[in-house]
């Protein structure tokens, strides 16, 4: 059987230095990356964030707009970013669809789980945006509920660490790499790997949850080929 990922990208790491909008230059690197994983008979789902264009928490703050709106906001903002990474993908050749939670239908797809499994079994990447479709859950969430939706053997959430540290590393100097952790010391110590409703949702359904640095090349790759030795893992 072939394996079967999703992998889980952040808005912002789409901005770069920028830090708002999306870097092509950045876009064209994961598109690659995926790329080896297909080229290596890997079926992959992805989800991407909104914060690079907005945060529903960070538009709600002041309560101008309500949480809900808001939060609609930033699914919306994952759909820009679901388009962008599907032009990326068909850019390097790849076989790409778009599925939304939400009907968009000029747009994406709807997103059915039966149509998605079809798509991978047929060596398509399916991006799933518009996160669950319902607001006060993040992409973290819907990451982990449509990994578990379709099979997939891991949850790899891309970041700019190379792993989970007991605290800060880009703060402390003595933060000290975790390995590898449960799901209830990540929930007790409150350990942000994910949000809690994500861990909880991976460990209900004993979904392993990689953490890895998305900018060192390949490493995707080897992470599924079994080599845990740049990155950290849930479980």
């Amino acid at each position: 059987m072939k394996k079967r990922v999703l992998v889980k990208f952040s808005g912002e790491a789409l901005a770069g230095s920028d830090g708002y909008g999306i870097d092509t230059k950045i876009l064209d690197y994961i598109a690659e990356e995926i790329r080896e994983l297909v080229n290596n008979d890997i079926e992959v789902g992805i989800v991407i964030g909104g914060g690079n264009i907005i945060r529903g928490v960070t538009a709600a703050a002041d309560g101008v707009i309500k949480r809900t709106s808001a939060d609609y906001m930033g699914m919306l903002a994952t759909v820009v970013n679901g388009i962008a990474m599907q032009e990326a993908l068909e850019h390097k050749g790849l076989n790409a669809r778009l599925q939304t939670a939400i009907k968009m239908e000029q747009i994406a797809e709807p997103y059915i789980v039966r149509r998605a499994k079809r798509h991978l079994e047929k060596g398509r990447v399916v991006i799933f945006s518009a996160g669950t479709g319902n607001p006060f859950f993040t992409t973290d969430t819907a990451a982990t509920l449509r990994a578990t939706e379709i099979g997939a053997s891991m949850l790899i959430k891309a970041t700019k660490v190379d792993g989970v540290y007991d605290k800060d590393p880009a703060k402390y100097d003595d933060a000290v790499k975790l390995e590898t952790l449960s799901y209830d010391r990540a929930l007790e110590d409150s350990i942000k790997v994910m949000d809690d409703t994500a861990i909880a949702l991976a460990k209900d359904n004993s979904l392993p949850i990689v953490v890895a640095d998305m900018y060192t090349k390949g490493n995707l790759l080897k992470i599924i080929n079994g080599d845990l030795s740049q990155c950290s893992i849930v479980k």
